[in-house]
């Protein structure tokens, strides 16, 4: 198990760009890797996901082109590149570990030790 502690979000304007980190208490390299977003009133959602080696990365059609997830194994990070925001886009963003691989990226219950999350509102 490790903690993780999402950090970066703050008030963007539309169009504009954030770049959320989440760092992990210890060693990450062997799992895939999550990101979340609870927007107001609403249940979390799948954002971006990250494989455990980073050959492959997964996107919700409504983020495709505008965000980037990645990793740097080394510094135990993990990272959501977010550009173009949208209004829909504010929320609290969670990264999480996914132990297993092979399924549904998408899927809340393949995912652990979710971190505090960090908001990203926006502005116009």
């Amino acid at each position: 198990q490790v903690q993780l502690v999402e950090s970066g979000g703050g008030e963007v304007q539309i169009g504009g760009s954030v770049r959320l980190s989440c760092a992990a208490s210890g060693g990450i390299s062997k799992w895939g890797m999550g990101w979340f977003q609870t927007a107001p009133g609403k249940d979390r959602e799948f954002v971006a996901a990250i494989s455990w080696n980073g050959a492959d990365t997964y996107y919700a059609d409504s983020v495709k082109g505008r965000f980037t997830v990645s990793r740097d194994d080394g510094k135990n990070m993990v990272y959501l590149q977010m550009d173009n925001l949208k209004y829909e886009d504010a929320g609290v963003y969670y990264c999480a570990v996914k132990l297993r691989t092979g399924a549904d990226h998408t899927m809340k219950s393949r995912y652990y030790w979710w971190g505090q999350g960090t908001q990203v509102t926006v502005s116009s």
